[in-house]
């Protein structure tokens, strides 16, 4: 083997990242979210051992991406800045850079813009400077693949972690997470997460698999949310469309789900159809925006939800 330091740079989509993980704490039978720690000791292995056959493989760049809401915001629901606070904690434990895009509001509604530019740029500097050998990108849109093309002229191997999985929900629903077939293709060596922590091939990668994930119960004080009612009365039923985007305030939450108010039997949504915030962040009677949607049953759901600006 050679002697020389393999030098990898690690890059996450918060976004993406966040989705994974909410899908191994809620839906996977692990019920456990990824560890940052684990996750590093992981790909050090796997760079040592398939691609570069050298025992000296380091991350000495790694980056987060995500966008998030101001401090008055986040202040306003709860324990929202204490959970961030924590968070950025254990990124900068592992050494890992926070890059975060202020959430904007438009015509009442919030959401993130350019940050995958940014993500790009930082990725193709820090390959660039760092003189990187090996760059891995936890990421899932075909939107990187001129970065991944861009590295390899630096003379860089890429990395793509990909997770593909189905989640059924409670009321029938499928939902399907699929990184862009391109983006796999493009890359030098994509690593298929799923198959990975599925089906270990030996002890040994099921200890670093086991690695990858945190104890889903923690110490940390669980986050206050408002009670839901025991009863609402609504005088009329709600009217809507398949395809209809509406608006109404949210009825229930749950371990990984939730339910929007929509009588006569309001409207189930699962965790990962959340759009610009984190699952965790919301609070009964937030007020949301959806689509209206047919589940696999025929029975009417809510998905593409985002949470609407406070007023």
């Amino acid at each position: 083997m050679s002697d020389r330091l393999t030098k990898i740079g690690v890059f996450y989509d918060g976004n993406y990242f966040l989705h994974v993980s909410n899908f191994y704490n809620y839906d996977h039978p692990r019920r456990a979210r990824l560890s940052i720690a684990g996750l590093h000791r992981f790909l050090e292995t796997q760079v040592a051992e398939r691609v570069t056959g050298t025992s000296l493989a380091k991350i000495v760049d790694s980056h987060y991406f995500r966008g998030r809401l101001n401090a008055n915001e986040a202040q306003q629901r709860g324990s929202v800045l204490y959970y961030d606070r924590v968070f950025d904690d254990i990124l900068t434990s592992s050494g890992v850079t926070t890059h975060y895009s202020p959430i904007r509001h438009s015509n009442g509604k919030k959401g993130e813009r350019g940050i995958d530019v940014w993500f790009a740029l930082e990725a193709y500097e820090s390959a660039l400077h760092h003189e990187l050998d090996v760059v891995v990108l936890i990421a899932s849109d075909g939107d990187y693949v001129p970065l991944v093309r861009k590295l390899h002229g630096l003379g860089c191997r890429v990395i793509v972690l990909a997770w593909d999985f189905e989640v059924t929900t409670d009321n029938g629903s499928q939902l399907v997470t699929r990184t862009s077939q391109d983006l796999i293709e493009a890359a030098s060596y994509p690593l298929l997460m799923h198959e990975l922590i599925d089906s270990p091939d030996s002890a040994s990668e099921r200890a670093l698999i086991d690695d990858l994930f945190v104890d889903a119960k923690s110490d940390a004080p669980k986050k206050e949310k408002k009670k839901a009612p025991k009863e609402i009365i609504y005088e009329e039923p709600a009217e809507g469309d398949v395809g209809d985007r509406l608006e109404s305030e949210i009825f229930s939450l749950k371990n990984g789900y939730g339910f929007i108010k929509y009588p006569p039997n309001n409207l189930f949504f699962h965790h990962s159809t959340v759009l610009n915030c984190d699952f965790a962040d919301l609070l009964v009677d937030d007020h949301v925006e959806y689509t209206l949607e047919h589940n696999d049953k025929g029975q009417l759901v809510a998905v593409e939800v985002k949470l609407l600006e406070e007023e």
